[in-house]
């Protein structure tokens, strides 16, 4: 097995040495919705740019996953229960919750202003 590191270094490995490693494949929480792993291997990166997709929901799936073992790597151990604490459950796809800044008003209709027409003479007719 031969494998190309990111700095370009090159590492081989011979699969008769080494028979505890194995072939391994990464998928979304997503996507692993309705299938089951031995074992699971879990990153949250608390930095990362889409924070809409690290959630309670997120943390379930993935989790519950693994029939044997889950394990949960992490850049920052501090922010992970707040990241992970986002609980979407009440939240839909079909009804995305939309802030009072954001909201569509109906148009009001509008009020002809009122002339009054008069001779200024101080009389009512």
């Amino acid at each position: 097995m031969r494998l190309k590191m990111d700095g370009g270094r090159d590492v081989q490995l011979d699969p008769r040495e080494h028979p505890h490693l194995d072939h391994g494949y990464a998928v979304t929480s997503h996507s692993s919705q309705d299938q089951t792993a031995e074992r699971v291997l879990i990153h949250v990166d608390t930095a990362l740019a889409a924070k809409d997709l690290l959630n309670s929901r997120m943390a379930y799936v993935a989790v519950s996953r693994g029939a044997e073992d889950a394990q949960l790597y992490t850049n920052d151990r501090e922010k992970l229960p707040q990241a992970l604490g986002h609980d979407v459950s009440h939240e839909s796809a079909h009804a995305p919750a939309i802030k009072p800044e954001q909201s569509i008003k109906p148009p009001q209709p509008e009020i002809a202003p009122v002339i009054e027409h008069g001779m200024g003479l101080g009389h009512s007719l």
